[in-house]
């Protein structure tokens, strides 16, 4: 998309042209994974007779005046912090639905077997209970599971838990809850997602408005090429051992109740091993096109060594009268890329 040089922020929903008028500086946290968006504000309370209500939604847009403003969603309030001197506010708002009575219990941990399910069905069944409406990627739906403990976690860092062995993610988008492959978040939830191309200016120098900085971490530890998962056979009783890939081969420590489902497990560690061996992290001028789950790719103005397609894990964005607007993004290789 073109972008515009005016930087513009705009608040609605709950106490908003109060907000608005004495918006100091704001940052917005979007990460890939069960980690919920966050919505950070700083205003001025010099001369305010209380404080603004915690009660209500408030929403975020931003962008350039040129090119538009863009709506990152609705938060709900969960944390006030003011400061004496100087009168300052700080509000701090997530996009997940978490309430101080917390009716359904989802921040409460509890300790639970399943036995012959799906993982669909297991999703399904304890997201739906907290209000969510659940979404699935097909391939994640139908895999097996013939037992598995939640033990003293809550229901979504279980879930977090078990999709993490598919090389999965999970997130709440709006009343969605998602579970699908890194990179399909956004288009299961049916907001489809373009690749944004970045290119660096020819006079990039400190200063500058559109200024970018980047570094690049190989992990060489990382680069493993195979897996070793183990599972319980119970009519030979012994343990059986799974290679996915080639050596060398990383030991996967946990032990799984069948097959299939060590087989899977080493798949899935596989593709997150070959996504971190490399990583970028960015620092640019603000792009409300970026998003978590997104891809990005970085054109021939970049070094040769940082060229190509990344896969956008978290991407933190601020804006203030004196630094404008920015964003920090942090990445790494798609899903069969390196």
């Amino acid at each position: 998309m073109s972008l515009g040089f005016t930087p513009a922020v705009e608040i609605y929903g709950a106490n908003a042209d109060l907000i608005n008028g004495r918006l100091i500086d704001w940052e917005h946290v979007d990460a890939a994974g069960v980690e919920s968006d966050q919505l950070k504000l700083t205003i001025n309370t010099e001369g305010l007779d209380g404080l603004p209500s915690a009660a209500g939604k408030i929403g975020l847009r931003v962008g350039y005046l040129e090119s538009g403003l863009v709506d990152r969603g609705e938060f709900v309030i969960t944390r006030r912090t003011p400061n004496l001197f100087p009168s300052r506010l700080l509000i701090v708002a997530t996009a997940a639905p978490f309430t101080a009575k917390d009716e359904t219990e989802f921040k409460a941990r509890r300790t639970a077997s399943y036995e012959n399910t799906t993982l669909g069905a297991l999703f399904r069944q304890l997201v739906s209970k907290h209000g969510f409406s659940p979404r699935v990627a097909p391939e994640l739906a139908m895999i097996r599971i013939e037992h598995v403990d939640q033990s003293n976690e809550t229901d979504m860092g279980f879930l977090t838990r078990i999709a993490r062995d598919h090389d999965a993610v999970t997130k709440p988008i709006d009343s969605l809850y998602v579970m699908a492959k890194r990179g399909q978040l956004k288009s299961i939830s049916g907001k489809i997602m373009a690749d944004v191309v970045l290119s660096v200016t020819e006079n990039n120098r400190p200063g500058d408005a559109a200024f970018i900085t980047a570094s690049v971490d190989e992990n060489e530890r990382v680069k493993i090429k195979g897996c070793k998962t183990t599972w319980w056979d119970g009519e030979s009783g012994k343990e059986c051992v799974i290679e996915t890939g080639e050596k060398p081969f990383k030991k996967i420590r946990k032990r799984y109740a069948n097959e299939a489902e060590a087989k899977a497990a080493g798949e899935g560690h596989l593709r997150k091993a070959s996504r971190e061996a490399g990583k970028v992290r960015i620092d640019a001028p603000g792009n409300p096109a970026l998003a978590a789950e997104g891809l990005i790719v970085l054109d021939a103005s970049w070094p040769s060594y940082m060229q190509g397609r990344w896969s956008v894990d978290k991407i933190t964005e601020s804006g203030s009268r004196q630094q404008g607007y920015r964003v920090t993004i942090e990445a790494t290789y798609p899903e069969g890329e390196e």
